[in-house]
């Protein structure tokens, strides 16, 4: 009898591990999946076809992400009813006050110049321009005066993250730059985000080009993406390497949201709070397609966080 209820505790124990191993496993909030190891706190890979997640660190904590914010402001740009790429925007003073006051990274606009807002999303999301992402938020807000523009434009933001599912994200700003420290997102929120905004032309050919010209509507005769993985000559470029967007600052630490095309497949990746984003995105897109031949990884642990927040 006492072998029977040994036997019987036994099982029931190994039916209480397997179980919880599988409610460990299934569950998104803290389940770990198998991937190489990244320097970065939280960090997510996902099938860009399918959506599927092919691995995750602590991939649903919620952080702040510095300028990858501004691909929730390009999406509800571009996501606009009646949208009119060839628009005039008419840059004010604020817009450029607000980013010396707060330190942001510029697309040096000047003011009274009247870039489109295609040229607006190049000036935001190349050189991760934050006076750009202000005349955006404040055209595409509805209001009688810039403020209340720009609450309108951040509820739209938030409006976008509810439809596409991210659950576990919180915008209260239009580039990052959090007066609130509110401004909270997910890897996985943030790779749902992406792989629904590189579903768009436009915004696929914004984040994949490397540098586009400013027109005279800025102090940069050129904007440059501070994406290394698409930029040439500094040791990080990858080959298929699609987008997306760069973000860094004190709280954030180094941000990438990155997106790779090899051999017919499309991975989406996110990094947040890393401290070698550019290795550990190449590690995680070799690991999931294969390596590029003849290419020589630059690994770098110096990388140093801006002055301005990005």
């Amino acid at each position: 009898m006492i072998s029977n209820l040994l036997r019987r505790s036994r099982a029931a124990l190994a039916v209480t591990v397997a179980t919880g191993a599988l409610i460990a496993v299934g569950s998104p909030a803290q389940a770990a999946v198998s991937g190489p190891p990244t320097t970065a706190t939280s960090a997510f890979l996902m099938d860009g076809t399918t959506g599927a997640t092919l691995s995750s660190k602590l991939g649903d904590t919620k952080r702040e992400v510095a300028s990858t914010t501004k691909i929730m402001t390009a999406y509800v740009v571009l996501t606009s009813p009646g949208l009119d790429l060839n628009k005039r925007v008419t840059v004010q003073q604020e817009h450029l006050d607000y980013v010396y006051r707060e330190g942001g990274s510029s697309a040096g606009l000047k003011a009274g110049a009247t870039p489109t807002v295609r040229r607006l999303l190049y000036g935001m999301m190349l050189p991760s321009g934050c006076d750009a992402a202000y005349a955006l938020a404040d055209t595409f807000g509805s209001g009688t005066t810039r403020a209340a523009r720009v609450q309108s434009f951040i509820a739209k933001m938030n409006a976008k993250a509810k439809t596409l599912g991210m659950t576990n994200t919180t915008y209260d700003s239009f580039d990052g730059i959090s007066p609130t420290g509110a401004n909270l997102t997910t890897a996985r929120d943030l790779a749902k985000l992406t792989r629904a905004a590189m579903k768009g032309t436009t915004f696929k050919a914004i984040v994949k080009t490397p540098s586009y010209s400013s027109d005279g509507t800025s102090t940069y005769a050129t904007w440059s993406n501070t994406n290394l993985l698409i930029k040439p000559g500094n040791g990080y470029q990858t080959p298929g390497a699609i987008g997306v967007k760069t973000g860094s600052g004190t709280a954030a630490g180094q941000c990438l949201v990155f997106s790779v095309t090899r051999n017919g497949k499309t991975v989406i990746g996110v990094l947040l709070k890393a401290t070698d984003r550019y290795p550990d995105a190449i590690k995680l897109t070799d690991w999931a397609l294969g390596p590029a031949a003849g290419t020589t990884l630059k690994r770098s642990t110096t990388e140093p966080i801006p002055d301005v927040l990005d």
